[in-house]
């Protein structure tokens, strides 16, 4: 069975973005990075929300053509082309290449795409991240958090009315001082 995993970056004090959108406190290195294209490579399919979806489509599927890009972000550019996206948007009236356009989230056809066989599905954007976490839709959150207090902006459970409860499965520390807290959710 394929799990729906959050994979977000986090400042000490929950936010997930800065004022403006800002992503400029983000401590990606190449170590970092490495282990995202690791862990991305074998997912078999990105469930974005729009935001996320035109961010990411913005640059990634060009970006391995920039000669000055390091080895991990030219690998990203492949594995962000090769993954299946599926963008959840009331607004957008077409996707990319390789990607598929849904106006909401049907919580019948989700359970449906978690019994088939194939890697973990990647959830992206705060906003899906919760209409997911309300129809107990998430089996694991991957949260990265960098050592930074950034004090406002938007939170990563903002929103967030009912507990969820986790258990802790993994945690580990990156060279740069993001730590790594890999949660499952329990469920009775």
């Amino acid at each position: 069975m394929r799990e729906i995993v959050v994979h977000m970056m986090l400042s000490l004090d929950g936010y997930f973005e800065g004022p403006d959108h800002d992503l400029s406190w983000h401590l990606v290195d190449e170590e970092l990075h490495a282990h995202f294209n690791e862990q991305l490579a074998t997912n078999s399919t990105f469930l974005e929300g729009r935001v996320t979806y035109e961010l990411m489509e913005e640059f990634w599927p060009t970006a391995d053509q920039d000669p000055d890009s390091p080895p991990t972000m030219r690998e990203f550019a492949g594995i962000w082309r090769a993954v299946p996206k599926i963008v959840f948007s009331r607004t957008l009236q077409e996707v990319g290449p390789n990607a598929s356009l849904r106006a909401e989230v049907d919580a019948d056809e989700i359970r449906a795409l978690k019994q088939q066989p194939g890697g973990d599905m990647t959830l992206g954007g705060v906003d899906l991240v919760e209409t997911f976490r309300r129809l107990d839709l998430v089996d694991q959150y991957r949260l990265y958090i960098n050592p930074v207090v950034i004090g406002r902006g938007r939170r990563l459970f903002e929103t967030a009315d009912d507990p969820t409860d986790l258990e802790l499965v993994e945690n580990r520390r990156f060279g740069n001082g993001v730590v790594l807290l890999r949660y499952t959710v329990r469920r009775p």
